[in-house]
């Protein structure tokens, strides 16, 4: 009897990945829902600019390169064209949320029938540990080596609660992968977003808080409870908008 295995929508390309990074662990979940879901052979997925850039070697569907910051209007091109297929971003907090927060912000206004998987680790990864949108108060980077303050740099933007003010926005929820609990969490939020998509209700968003240990300085480990006891007091888990829930948001 199979208990677990690699899941077919993930190619047999090893992950580049940092030791500790979670990334790895959201690309499977991603796998996963559009396998449960029956989606692999018709979905569409956009890689960003960042740490996932390589995501176009890791799943098993068609994907498509954007450039910094616009995976959103490449999305937004791709379901236009074919509204039959699953169409889903993965981004990181730098490509979302900094160069990338004009088009995030109006395909939710447009209701574009899109999935946007955004990943936060309160870092840019790949460029060096730069302070972030996402960044928190504090925080030591390497644009901010005094910490994060808030009357030079301003507050970090809490997207989930940015988005779900728009009409558009038909899902919006924050999850984390730190945990057993937590990653079965987010398994079923990204499902449930993949499925709500097929409804054509609008746009759906899950927001992932993940780590980054080698720009932080943290181990693996303390990399998770950096999570729990840092970035979840800010940024609450939970659903921050379900439009086939009403009156369940936050």
């Amino acid at each position: 009897m199979v208990v677990f295995k690699k899941p077919h929508a993930l190619t047999e390309t090893p992950f580049h990945y940092c030791p500790g990074c979670t990334h790895g662990i959201i690309h499977r979940l991603v796998a996963e829902a559009l396998e449960a879901l029956g989606l692999e052979g018709s979905t569409i997925g956009v890689a960003p600019v960042g740490c996932s850039v390589f995501a176009y070697n890791y799943f098993n569907c068609d994907m498509i390169q954007a450039p910094h910051g616009r995976a959103p209007a490449v999305a937004t091109g791709v379901k236009r064209a074919d509204p039959t297929k699953t169409v889903f971003t993965y981004q990181g907090d730098g490509d979302l949320a900094a160069i990338g927060t004009a088009e995030t912000i109006h395909v939710g206004a447009r209701a574009e029938n899109i999935t946007i998987i955004f990943v936060n680790n309160a870092i840019y990864g790949m460029t060096g540990g730069q302070m972030a949108p996402t960044t928190l108060i504090g925080q030591v980077t390497t644009t901010t080596p005094y910490g994060r303050k808030n009357d030079v740099q301003g507050s970090p933007i809490r997207v989930c609660e940015m988005l779900s003010t728009l009409d558009g926005v038909a899902y919006a929820e924050r999850v984390s992968v730190d945990s057993v609990k937590n990653v079965l969490s987010a398994k079923k939020a990204i499902k449930k977003a993949f499925e709500i998509q097929s409804k054509g209700l609008g746009l759906t968003i899950v927001e992932v808080l993940s780590t980054c240990p080698t720009n932080w300085g943290l181990s693996p480990v303390k990399s998770l409870d950096w999570v729990r006891e840092a970035m979840m007091p800010y940024y609450p888990l939970g659903v921050y908008k379900d439009v086939t829930k009403e009156g369940e948001q936050k």
